[in-house]
């Protein structure tokens, strides 16, 4: 059987598909939370059909998932007045509110959200083609991270919640919100990447609109009853659309805080929306070009495997993926003949398939532009190396494992977000640092060496050209308790559960000189529990 004919048969006939898995008829979610009120848009719809299609004969038909909302200016700035108001420049409830009561909220949305596991694995299946057992995990993950992170900041509360005296002054020092944030995450993991900073922003006093993502967005229709039983009205919108809706909100000024995870190039146009550029805090997820280094002394067998995975998990569409592999010219044809064989014992198919490794890519137009890749590089001497690399069907790629990748070739520098993995092989170490330095990415790198020596030689200067270095493993973003940040273009702020309630707060103090008087005064207030701000009472 022809590669082309193994790729047509992944894909279901009609009847084929577990009903357990099974959509009902297209969905029309026009809803839409505004201001505490899920509400019915009447204008502009948009379709959305997955890259998982039904094939008769050698025909593929797309499954037809339903229609979503385009939301126009006047619902953008509409979701502005509201986060606005309910923030009350710093003085309404949510910003006012004691910490322990926002943590009410946020433990009493958990279950309701807990409750909706099913429908948003299920369209995460569809909308995204995210393989079943990889749904799963991001929702369970995204329901350990907002507790994990009320927990963060319970012992951030209770750390301080004393008076310092320092020169004769006394303070207390707490984190106060900064105003209305616009969230807005990514199609590849549409879920927990908005909810690491949808969750820390709210627990801190901000309100928050969230703009879902173009594709991913029928996850949060399940969401929308929680979200408004959950928090008062105007602390959490939810919005669709496109550059419609996000233009009037940033333009309006009156956004405190982008929580952007995308390209970098869409982040340098979002900020540069905003009227008031000192005013807007950023705190970026972006682009990443992370490199594994494979040096002499590696164990070839471990090596290889963590690259496989990591490269060509979902497809090899997560910031974290491996996107170049470096290789030592002596170990190459041991390296690639290890993937290769890796890479046919794959399993190819649709996102509900045991065990599926390759699914449907989700993006129109990514075969296409996957195919230039390969293209640029084989006119530059490049070969792909494995059998039926980059042959297609459909969306369904079949990863290509390419090699000997140069520095002029398009595949070097570009972050290809797909199942192609480039590798270039290296006599000197300098080689891949110096790559590294000229790159415009800055997230992770993966090195994999025996020798403590040669691997202390590439830690010292590999520190400092990104903000991880994994020894003998693959690039990941876990546990979400480490510090996930990157350099230049792949990011700007910190987002883990400690670091992202920073992110999303500022250092506030109040001060007074130690007189008597003052203390006096002080104690009064404390005493009395007359300020949420002025508290030494940590408990929750």
């Amino acid at each position: 059987m022809s590669i082309v004919e193994r790729l047509l048969d992944a894909y279901p006939r009609e009847g084929d598909i577990p009903s357990e898995y099974a959509l009902a008829a297209p969905l029309e979610d026009r809803g839409y939370l505004l201001n505490g009120e899920i509400l019915r848009w009447p204008g502009e719809m948009t379709r959305i059909d997955s890259t998982v299609a039904v094939r008769s004969g050698d025909r593929l038909a797309p499954v037809h998932l339903g229609y979503g909302p385009v939301l126009d200016e006047a619902a953008g700035l509409a979701a502005v007045a509201a986060a606005d108001a309910a923030y009350g420049d710093g003085m309404g409830a949510w910003p006012t509110m004691g910490v322990a009561e926002r943590i009410r909220h946020v433990r009493e949305f958990i279950p309701r959200l807990e409750a909706c596991r099913d429908d948003v694995v299920r369209f995460m299946m569809w909308e995204i083609c995210k393989p079943l057992k990889e749904a799963r995990d991001e929702f369970e993950r995204t329901v350990e991270d907002i507790r994990d992170t009320v927990e963060a900041l319970d012992g951030l509360h209770r750390a301080s919640a004393r008076f310092v005296e320092e020169k004769g002054i006394f303070a207390q020092i707490r984190r106060a919100p900064l105003g209305p944030v616009l969230c807005m995450g990514p199609y590849n993991y549409p879920l927990n990447e908005t909810f690491a900073t949808l969750i820390p922003a709210l627990l801190m006093g901000n309100t928050a609109i969230v703009k879902t993502p173009r594709q991913g967005r029928l996850i949060f229709g399940p969401l929308l009853e929680a979200f408004r039983d959950c928090f008062p009205k105007g602390v959490v919108n939810v919005l669709h659309g496109d550059r419609r809706v996000v233009r009037p909100i940033l333009q309006s000024g009156r956004i405190s805080v982008l929580a952007f995870i995308g390209t970098s190039a869409v982040a340098a146009s979002l900020r540069a929306l905003h009227p008031h550029p000192n005013r807007l805090r950023c705190v970026l997820g972006l682009d990443a070009k992370n490199p594994a280094i494979v040096t002499e002394s590696a164990d070839m067998e471990l090596a290889a495997s963590e690259v496989l995975t990591g490269s060509l998990a979902f497809s090899g569409q997560r910031c974290t993926a491996l996107k170049i592999v470096f290789v030592h010219e002596s170990r190459l044809d041991e390296m690639l003949e290890r993937l290769s064989r890796g890479i046919g014992r794959l399993t190819v198919g649709m996102p509900w398939i045991q065990g599926v490794n390759i699914t449907p890519l989700p993006t129109h137009g990514k075969i296409e532009y996957l195919t230039e890749l390969l293209d640029d590089a084989r006119s530059r001497g490049a070969h792909v190396v494995n059998p039926d690399g980059g042959a297609s069907v459909g969306a369904l790629y079949h990863p290509a494992l390419l090699s000997p990748v140069s520095g002029d070739m398009r595949v070097f520098h570009e972050e290809q977000f797909g199942p192609i993995v480039p590798v270039v092989p290296y006599r000197d170490a300098r080689e891949p640092i110096e790559a590294l330095v000229r790159s415009k990415y800055g997230q992770q790198v993966s090195v994999f060496s025996s020798d403590p020596e040669a691997l202390a030689r590439l830690i010292d200067p590999l520190v400092n050209q990104v903000c991880r270095v994994n020894v003998n493993s693959k690039c990941q973003r876990g546990p979400d308790t480490f510090p996930f940040t990157g350099r230049k273009d792949s990011a700007e702020g910190t987002l883990s559960v400690s670091d992202a309630l920073r992110c999303f707060s500022i250092r506030t103090l109040v001060a007074a000189k130690g007189t008597e008087g003052n203390k006096a005064l002080l104690n009064d207030i404390v005493g009395g529990g007359r300020s949420t701000f002025l508290s030494t009472d940590g408990s929750l």
